[in-house]
């Protein structure tokens, strides 16, 4: 759950933002595959999102349901499969479709698992056209994407590799899957695409992970989950890294990145980014957060008890606290 966002919207800081997000493998598959349900629709209407995925009926069923909803920001579904290059390749499609990939499933590999081979052995196979992230953005004039989040079963390093562009141009954070076995034939694992993230200015703040039992052992730990065989990787860019000098390092950017940090539950990021805006760039009160830094730490009855104003991160911003905000720090 967001800390600092209902403060920095009832302030009207998030007036100045417009938040965009590109979700590759958008199928629908429950509440926690829509941005709303995860508190996203704060940063509505300034709210844009592209979702892709390469089954039709899934993007048609998406936006009808988007239709339906009326919302007050801006979500279409694309039937398009992107990749690292404009082209035909072979869809290979699931038993379970959501597990449908370019890679072929490693069957073999699969059946020694429990609750796999159900959902990921292939049921068929299809042609389809691919094209890039980059590509799709050129055409569409799309300038910015903040948040990139990319599930399309072992294929990921492919969109990634097909967004180079736009990850150096504009993307603050990246949630995507990765696997640290081979659960599709010869796909990239956890160590490639950490690699390339990497090199390419992002830095890894968490594993979701996902474990699974031998299939024919009667017998399980009750220590360990099983062998770890896949996660979702949450990685974010450090602008305030003093050793670096890039074009996104800008007070609206860095602002961008601690609401994307605050709403994926890293609010100690957060927090840590809006105190630095507060004392480089505070004389502007576009950036002075010491108000909704104050606000938000009080809905904490332990720090209320400790006394705020004893905290050493409120020592150093106390000087830009304003308002009835003061009386909290008595």
């Amino acid at each position: 759950m967001p800390v600092f966002l209902s403060s920095l919207k009832k302030s009207g800081h998030l007036d100045q933002l417009q938040i965009t997000i590109c979700n590759v493998g958008s199928r629908k598959l429950g509440s926690h595959d829509d941005y709303t349900s995860l508190g996203w629709d704060v940063f509505a209407p300034r709210l844009t999102i592209y979702g892709f995925d390469a089954d039709i009926d899934a993007c048609d069923e998406a936006n009808a349901e988007l239709e339906a909803r009326q919302i007050n920001w801006t979500e279409k579904h694309i039937p398009l499969a992107l990749g690292n290059s404009i082209g035909e390749s072979t869809l290979y499609v699931t038993k379970h479709p959501m597990c449908s990939s370019l890679y072929p499933p490693n069957e073999p590999y699969l059946a020694r698992f429990g609750g796999l081979p159900e959902l990921v052995n292939l049921d068929f196979t299809m042609e389809i056209e691919t094209t890039t992230l980059d590509i799709f953005c050129q055409e569409e004039g799309i300038k910015e994407i903040d948040f990139l989040q990319v599930d399309v079963q072992g294929a990921d390093l492919q969109v990634l590799e097909g967004a180079s562009e736009i990850l150096k141009r504009s993307i603050l954070a990246v949630q995507i899957e990765v696997e640290f076995s081979h659960l599709y034939a010869k796909q990239p694992l956890f160590a490639d695409v950490d690699m390339y993230l990497r090199e390419k200015g992002f830095t890894l703040f968490d594993l979701a992970t996902s474990y699974r039992v031998r299939a024919r052992s009667p017998i399980h730990s009750r220590v360990r989950a099983g062998q770890l065989l896949w996660a979702d990787a949450f990685y974010f860019r450090d602008l305030i890294r003093e050793d670096i000098s890039i074009p996104l390092k800008t007070p609206k950017q860095i602002f961008k990145l601690a609401c994307i940090a605050d709403i994926m539950n890293f609010p100690d990021y957060a927090l840590e980014l809006l105190e630095y805006l507060t004392l480089q760039y505070g004389t502007d009160a576009n950036y002075n957060f010491a108000n909704n830094i104050i606000e938000s730490l009080a809905q904490f009855p332990g720090l209320i008890q400790q006394g705020l104003g004893s905290l050493p991160i409120v020592e150093k911003i106390r000087d830009r606290v304003s308002g009835d905000v003061q009386g909290l720090l008595a």
